[in-house]
């Protein structure tokens, strides 16, 4: 990260992606009464507001209404289940006012666990059953991911019923959070005897400003409390929990650290699989070796062949008595699988097992029967083939269950970068410290002020305000390079602070800090679907009744011809019939053609590259824009900020008039003041330094303060109308420009300098020249992007012979200057007319219609939250050579998931026609059912192992700062 400035502190990093204008506040009474702050136009007093209040009140479900005409704002808390911001926005326009700043939809978002799901149309019947409840707007399963992010509507719907249909639908699930979970406080209670004890505390807390929600575990003595961070932090609630005891009552709260869901639950289901399919070895390998290996060790299986009862041999009957507890108690999850597949009217993994187990088993129920009751029948059993069918399935979803929790090992590293203890500060009213104090990370609340030593990892989002250090930012940023920090510059939490002792104050806390947006951020990505992956859904529709098919005619077809002679007796093996032998062709082909694979094809590999990219540094948002960003063709560049240093500096000033370089510098600064382009800023500073003035000195008012897009300001500062800018904006104002101001221009924009030109009532009093330097792996990046078929082109608002010179010196050929950001939009839709697939790489404001409009939008993580916002793509460490990572990382993506493909797709298509017995008349090699089950385990193990590879991803290019 750049070093910052402390206005920069004031937003997070990124933005939280689901924060709307209304906040939930939850009442003793356990009713959610909600707070909505919107706009008004058009009151101009009091009786204005009066109208509005009187109109909204008489609603029913508003609990209050607090309307100011100066803030031309209403505040209203109201029932959501009584009434909606819909009707409350109908009511205020009714009264003839205009409102605005509404959300557009009362939207929460929870995650689920979701379990039991084996493929890819097990993900869709979910999502189905998700978008069939009443109030849900948009559900995405993430098959790899077995998770759920739904949006719905709170005052139709909860969580409860949500849960409830998924569990409909055949599905477990558990709920790993909801939209109010974002600020979680856990705590264990000591010296609680009692339900009224419990009410104490409940009340005390709730009595608190800032508290949204509060969950009693009275059997556990655990309390779980929503709060806002902005308002109240876990010190003050832990403090107001002791101090409600009175008398012989004492409380105490400590924090608790519940296990988390989704490691409890992958281990769960290892260690289910692996009991499964150690259950199943242990009546496989003796049906095995007494069907395939003892009979053909003649000595030592005899005994197999002694006759039970008539034709009945004990053999056979020991098969059954071990095939049993496989196919009905270890293989049962099938026939559940099956009959909720079967309910929905679609068809899984499960029910080609299903199917394929039970001809195998009830045959041999058959063929047992026959013996039973003949003296002269023969036959043989396929119950190994039931019995070892399920061995190996278990086997291929224990590795399978194994090899899917690596995928997300980026992310995981990612969560434990924060350290668990924080050196707290307690400062006297000089500023000096008076005590320090080791406490949780957890219990760091807004504004406190902490001690970083050296070697220690930073603890929270922060300023530095005392002290001088190098921290190590490669494990947010993927940048290996320590970072000079100082006074005013931000630190990340997670980061290391390598050698000198600073002391910071909080800024960003809990879910608020940079690293718990980074995780939010990535594990949405992981669990969003990618274009590519319609492909496997639309396959995964047909795929099993077409198998089902293929299956039937296969022992359709080898047991009509067997039966008419049409081929030889010769091919039949002993002890076999033709029924027999078709019978092994068709489970076969049931259980070779598994859609497991195909499913796990796509979301495994985004999973994989969205977390490798995180740990480099490079975030994207979902599979959607990973998929895009294989495909541009030109990258198209703002330039200050993101080809250049974004920290301009003023070379040299010059005045054109009589006017005296005091007044010069006091006019530009009080112009420029309210300015946020950093061109703006340089020539502030610089103005500042010639006057020596301290920025809290300096309060020159400015009147009718305009800002001109793309061209400057504009203002009055003692009655003068001063202008701040560019040739257009001296255009706009008819201000002429004489011969010595355009030979001071051109010569400083040969020289790539910018040139501010200051006008005072209609006259030019003088120029600053401005340069900022080219970021030094610029020129790099560009030639290794051109070697990569991608053209580069610059965008930028400056004037046309800086934004030429600044382009020859990178290498970009392709130049658009004196653009607004409008215009940079519509040059990125001129380009996309063409067919060309356009990244857009900028780090401003400004740029953030063009972001939206490019088919990838990349953001120079030091950027603004406006910008970063609108990407698809964020580059934290506002390094250039991360544009060429991204679409590497994404080509990359696209191949592993083609080969996965392959892999899915190859194993069917090759294992299908030898599982159907194409081979057999020319070579005699058969596919057996139980190899054929492990074919089809084998298939899913190796599209996720596939996936694993990208975990080796190497930047392509790797560019040493010269700075």
């Amino acid at each position: 990260m750049e070093s910052n400035g402390k206005e920069d502190l004031k937003a997070a990093l990124l933005q939280h992606p689901n924060g709307v204008a209304a906040y939930t506040k939850s009442t003793g009474d356990g009713a959610n009464i909600r707070t909505l702050v919107f706009n008004i136009h058009g009151m101009t007093c009091s009786s204005c507001s009066t109208s509005i209040e009187s109109a909204l009140t008489k609603l029913e479900g508003i609990k209050s209404v607090m309307v100011s005409p100066l803030q031309a704002q209403a505040v209203v808390k109201y029932d959501p289940q009584l009434i909606t911001v819909k009707k409350i926005q109908e009511a205020v326009e009714e009264t003839g006012f205009e409102a605005d700043g509404f959300p557009e939809q009362e939207i929460a978002i929870c995650r689920l666990r979701i379990k039991g799901m084996a493929c890819t149309s097990c993900s869709e019947s979910v999502e189905r059953a998700l978008l069939m409840v009443d109030g849900v707007r948009k559900a995405v399963v993430g098959l790899a991911l077995e998770e759920a992010k739904v949006h719905y509507d709170p005052s139709i719907t909860n969580t409860a019923i949500i849960v409830e249909a998924v569990e409909d639908s055949g599905f477990g699930a558990d709920l790993i959070s909801s939209g109010s979970d974002v600020n979680k406080l856990h705590l264990k209670l000591e010296g609680v005897k009692s339900r009224d004890d419990f009410s104490v505390i409940r009340c005390s807390v709730e009595g608190l400003e800032g508290i949204n929600h509060v969950e009693m575990d009275l059997e556990e003595h655990n309390v779980i409390i929503t709060y806002e961070p902005d308002i109240i932090g876990p010190r003050s609630i832990i403090r107001c929990i002791q101090e409600a005891g009175k008398g012989s009552s004492s409380y105490q709260a400590s924090l608790f650290t519940p296990p988390r869901p989704q490691d409890m639950e992958r281990r769960h289901e290892i260690h289910i699989y692996r009991n499964q399919f150690l259950w199943s070895c242990l009546f496989s390998i003796p049906i095995f070796i007494s069907s395939m290996v003892l009979p053909m060790i003649p000595p030592y299986g005899k005994w197999l062949d002694y006759k039970v009862l008539n034709m009945l041999d004990f053999g056979m009957l020991l098969r059954w008595i071990l095939c049993t507890p496989v196919q009905f108690i270890i293989g049962r999850r099938f026939y559940s699988g099956s009959y909720h597949a079967l309910r929905r009217k679609s068809a899984n993994m499960d029910v080609l097992v299903a199917l394929g187990t039970n001809a195998a088993y009830f045959y041999s129920i058959y063929i047992m029967m026959k013996a039973l009751t003949s003296e002269l029948f023969e036959g043989q059993d396929f119950f190994e083939t039931s019995a070892m069918l399920i061995s190996f399935i278990s086997l291929g979803k224990y590795l399978e269950v194994l090899a899917k929790g690596k995928t997300s090992d980026a992310l995981a590293k990612l969560t434990d970068l924060a350290p668990e203890t924080a050196h707290l500060l307690t400062l006297d009213d000089e500023g000096n410290a008076i005590s320090e104090t080791e406490i949780s990370t957890q219990l760091i609340q807004k504004d406190d002020i902490l001690k970083i030593v050296p070697g220690a990892k930073v603890p929270v989002d922060g300023i530095i305000v005392d002290g001088q250090s190098f921290v190590n930012e490669s494990m947010i940023t993927g940048e290996a390079t320590p970072v000079a920090k100082g006074p005013g510059d931000k630190v990340i939490g997670g980061t290391v602070n390598e050698n000198g002792c600073v002391v910071i104050r909080a800024t960003h806390v809990g879910s608020e800090t940079a690293l718990s947006q980074i995780v939010q951020l990535v594990e949405a990505a992981q669990l969003a679907r990618a274009p590519v992956q319609k492909l496997a859904d639309q396959i995964s529709r047909f795929f099993v009744p077409t198998v089902v098919m293929a299956a039937f005619i296969t022992f359709l077809g080898w047991f009509v011809f067997g039966e008419a002679g049409t081929y030889p007796k010769s091919w039949i093996p002993k002890a076999m019939d033709a029924f027999e032998l078709a019978l092994q062709f068709g489970i076969s082909v049931l259980v070779v053609a598994c859609p497991c694979a195909l499913g796990l094809a796509t979301p495994t590999a985004v999973m994989v590259a969205t977390g490798k990219g995180a740990s480099q540094g490079v975030l994207i948002k979902g599979g959607d824009a990973l998929e895009k960003a294989h495909k541009v063709q030109t990258v198209i560049f703002d330039k200050t900020g993101t080809l250049t240093l974004g920290k301009p500096s003023v070379v040299s000033a010059v005045l054109f008039s009589k006017i005296s370089m005091e007044e010069f510098c006091d006019s530009t600064i009080a112009a420029e003041a309210n300015s946020e382009h950093p061109i703006g800023k340089a020539v502030v500073d610089y103005a500042k330094k010639f006057l020596n003035t301290a920025e809290k000195e300096h309060q020159t008012e400015v009147k009718d303060f305009e800002v001109h897009t793309g061209a400057g300001v504009s203002g009055k500062v003692r009655d003068k109308t001063i202008l701040v800018g560019n040739r257009r904006l001296m255009r706009e104002f008819k201000v002429s420009l004489g011969p010595e101001v355009e030979t001071y221009i051109s010569e400083n924009e040969k020289l790539a300098r910018s040139c501010v030109i200051v006008a005072v009532d209609g006259t030019v009093a003088g120029a600053f020249a401005v340069t900022d330097p080219v970021k030094p792996e610029a020129a790099r990046v560009i030639s290794f992007l051109n070697s990569m078929n991608i053209s580069s082109v610059m965008v930028t608002g400056d004037n046309w012979a800086t934004a030429t010179a600044i382009g020859k010196e990178v290498g970009i050929q392709t130049v658009f200057a004196e653009t607004d950001p409008s215009g940079k939009a519509d040059k990125i839709k001129e380009l996309q007319l063409k067919g060309t697939t356009v990244a857009m790489v900028g780090d401003g404001i400004n740029d953030s219609p063009a972001l939206v409009a490019a088919d990838v939008g990349m953001a120079i993580g030091a950027g603004t939250d406006v910008a970063i916002e609108a990407a698809d793509i964020v580059l934290m460490k506002s390094n250039l050579e991360d544009v060429i990572t991204a679409i590497d990382l994404s080509r990359k993506t696209m191949q592993r998931i083609r080969l996965n493909y392959v892999w899915a797709l190859g194993y069917n298509v090759l294992g299908m026609p030898v599982a159907a017995g194409i081979l057999f008349p020319f070579t005699g090699i058969r596919l057996p059912p139980w190899l054929a089950g492990a074919c089809m385990a084998a298939s899913s193990v190796s599209v996720v192992c596939s996936s694993l590879l990208l975990q080796s991803y190497k930047k392509p290019l790797h560019v040493q700062s010269a700075l």
